[in-house]
């Protein structure tokens, strides 16, 4: 079993700081967000081979994969010109992804909105009509470069649904897009009681093209899902794990919404729904 975490889901330190914490815990892989582990430039134009180098030798000297380059953005700014810088950044770190050892940069698709806000203007066809443009402007880069641009959906962005998702791949058509599948993300305070038939779904839809899976949990609260840590809520792990251990053996396990002091228990805890899991026919 695979597991890693989110490297800002650690608290904010020096690099070799960083990568010896999460040595320390056993894991074997992260999600690294550049500007949230460090306080150094790591905005568009800062990125070389030699930073590169430097932070994936440090992992790599511990034995544990950078298996994503989180590079989350509005890839459907409303502001062209922000959108643009937005996709030059995540281009950017496509160019350098080798030097970091990493083969997937990822990120949602984003909001029509500037801000965080989320409308069900999103579901409509003219914003996946624009993710289909950026994303295939990021994977053209990235098949320049061998690399895989990694898409996470989610209830709130243009990709809202399994549906939608296998819709993007078959629209993109290239390997070098590749699914980030966060089951939560799929959920709402309408459908989480149907999470067998919901995963079930994805994983028909899709599972060829899941690259990474990620691991979080939520709780009920004011009639709506809020992020807890994994294994500390209702999220049906029996079957996702049932769901993922055969389709995807050693897939890169990457948790996230799980800080300290629950992060040992959460390790724990899936590696014992792994271990029991039986495998998807």
């Amino acid at each position: 079993m695979n597991i890693g975490i989110r490297a800002h889901d650690l608290k904010k330190r020096p690099l070799e700081e960083l990568v010896q914490e999460i040595s320390n815990k056993g894991l074997t892989s992260v999600q690294l967000a550049l500007g949230k582990s460090f306080d150094f430039d790591t905005g568009l134009g800062s990125l070389s081979p030699g930073m590169a180098y430097k932070i994936g030798t440090a992992f790599r000297n511990h034995n544990i994969q950078i298996a994503v380059l989180g590079c989350y953005i509005n890839m459907i700014h409303p502001d062209q010109d922000e959108r643009r810088k937005a996709l030059e950044r995540f281009k950017e770190h496509i160019r350098y992804a080798r030097d970091f050892g990493c083969s997937i940069v990822g990120t949602e698709t984003g909001n029509v909105n500037a801000d965080i806000v989320y409308t069900v203007e999103n579901f409509k066809e003219e914003p996946f009509q624009q993710v289909v443009s950026s994303v295939r402007e990021l994977v053209n880069e990235a098949e320049k470069f061998g690399v895989i641009v990694g898409i996470e959906g989610g209830v709130n962005h243009p990709i809202y649904s399994p549906k939608v998702m296998k819709r993007l791949l078959d629209t993109i058509d290239s390997n070098n897009l590749q699914v980030i599948f966060d089951p939560v993300n799929f959920l709402t305070i309408e459908n989480y009681l149907q999470q067998e038939e919901i995963f079930t779904e994805a994983i028909e839809l899709f599972g060829d093209r899941i690259a990474i899976l990620h691991a979080k949990d939520f709780i009920v609260e004011d009639n709506q899902l809020k992020p807890t840590a994994v294994g500390k809520g209702l999220l049906d792990y029996d079957v996702v794990i049932r769901l993922i251990k055969s389709k995807k053996p050693f897939v890169n396990i990457l948790m996230e919404e799980t800080t300290e002091p629950f992060i040992e228990e959460s390790i724990e805890f899936l590696r014992d729904k792994y271990k029991s899991a039986r495998d998807f026919v």
